[in-house]
């Protein structure tokens, strides 16, 4: 076998036997495969795609590349995992309420990938949080607090590793196959008893459409509970971000709000919805209704808040920072209120514009090796439906320099519509698919 083969049997539009698909994934894992084929062939499965079994097939050769956890707790082993959106800050809401409800949560996350923020960049706008910890600081970690929110190591399907990253600079993430492979590689390396997916659907999401966005949930859900996980899938709205913040430090600021002062509003919402599917998967609560209460209770009585205190210190950040992190926390060196040009109603939102907003403005990666600016990006936008005056504020703009600040300015002007008020305005949670 080798990859120029198995390439050219992806460009005629031939799905690769698992024996192949394997061969490439530990290629992509040892390095025998190039950047150029791995970029290659995430195109051409973008563009031919894979069959339900090759899709099966890739994303547990991917999976076996590296190590398969296994776990000796006196409680289930539960995870969520988000296919991307704006302004989601659920992951780091949800992993310490989980835990305070009796879960142990070993939550592998990634970067940001495309116009959508990532979990890990948002925890490392914290000062001193490393999210590259060893199995054994995981395990500890799992010990002491419950939860963890880390990046994959070397030992963790490393072939996505390289890939994902691939991914991002070639035009190449909305393949339903590679998202699949993806996504499941790392998680089921960690071995979870139950799993929920946050599908995101709307003009902020990877997927645009129902027809698209029940099309991924169900491959999610095929392929996991094929390999013995339990799992479902709620498909949730992303025609506005979730938080009214898009950027890693200010996404931060707007999960310690909800922990400090109570939550509220469609993130906290949000979060009780998929814990409660979480709680009733495995047993820890009657149904999903009760689950979403015992969620909701951990946000507002400040165990989650206690969780989420110590794993920021597990991973090297400020012991105080629960206390103090409207100190801790990085700014950007412009601030600047964006005012509607005219008088109306927020009718619409672009919120895939919003998100390569964040990233013009250095708050994601153009290219791989790209730094990360953690102050930047867009807070305080205004949600769908809301009525403005004409010069009110729709966002602030949080920008290292006035060129980009008047960049943003623009882009955020250009995607949030004013017109008249929505008939309708789109639910929160649109389906469920198990």
């Amino acid at each position: 076998m080798d990859a120029r083969a198995i390439n050219a049997t992806l460009r005629r539009g031939e799905t690769p036997g698992e024996e192949a698909l394997r061969w490439f994934a530990d290629g992509l894992a040892s390095g025998a495969v190039s950047d150029a084929q791995a970029g290659a062939f995430a195109m051409a499965v973008c563009l031919q795609g894979l069959s339900v079994e090759g899709r099966r097939a890739l994303t547990l050769a991917m999976r076996d590349t590296g190590d398969v956890l296994t776990w000796d707790l006196d409680g289930p082993v539960l995870d969520k995992h988000s296919t991307g959106g704006v302004g989601d800050c659920v992951s780091l809401l949800l992993a310490p309420a989980l835990a305070a409800c009796g879960a142990y949560v070993p939550m592998i996350s990634g970067r940001g990938l495309g116009h959508t923020g990532g979990t890990l960049d948002k925890l490392e706008a914290i000062p001193g949080v490393s999210t590259s910890v060893s199995e054994d600081h995981l395990r500890r970690m799992m010990q002491d607090m419950g939860c963890a929110i880390v990046g994959a190591t070397a030992q963790i399907a490393p072939a996505d590793k390289r890939l994902y990253a691939i991914r991002d600079v070639t035009a190449t993430v909305e393949s339903l196959d590679l998202i699949t492979a993806s996504i499941l590689s790392k998680k089921l390396a960690a071995s979870p008893d139950a799993l929920v997916l946050d599908v995101k659907i709307g003009s902020g999401a990877f997927m645009k459409t129902a027809d698209d966005a029940r099309a991924l949930a169900q491959s999610l859900c095929d392929t996991a509970n094929a390999a013995g996980c339990k799992t479902s899938a709620l498909i949730t709205d992303m025609n506005q971000p979730l938080a009214p913040a898009l950027g890693n430090a200010l996404e931060v600021a707007e999960v310690m709000r909800a922990l400090s002062a109570g939550a509220s509003g469609p993130l906290a919402e949000i979060t009780a919805i998929l814990g409660g599917e979480l709680l009733a998967h495995a047993g820890l609560a009657a149904d999903t209704d009760d689950g979403a209460a015992r969620i909701g209770a951990t946000l507002t009585d400040g165990r989650a808040a206690e969780r989420f205190a110590k794993m920021i210190a597990a991973m090297g950040g400020p012991a105080d920072f629960a206390a103090n992190w409207q100190d801790d926390l990085p700014g950007a060196e412009v601030v600047r209120e964006v005012k509607a040009p005219a008088a109306g109603h927020v009718s619409a939102m672009n919120g895939e514009a919003l998100g390569l907003a964040v990233v013009a403005l250095g708050g994601g990666r153009m290219v791989e090796s790209d730094k990360i600016h953690p102050g930047v990006g867009i807070s305080d936008i205004a949600r769908l439906g809301r009525k403005v005056g004409a010069g009110e504020p729709l966002a602030r703009i949080h920008a290292a320099s006035e060129d980009a600040a008047d960049m943003a300015e623009a882009a955020v002007l250009a995607a949030i519509a004013i017109g008249d008020a929505p008939d309708t305005l789109p639910p929160l949670v649109h389906e469920r698919i198990s």
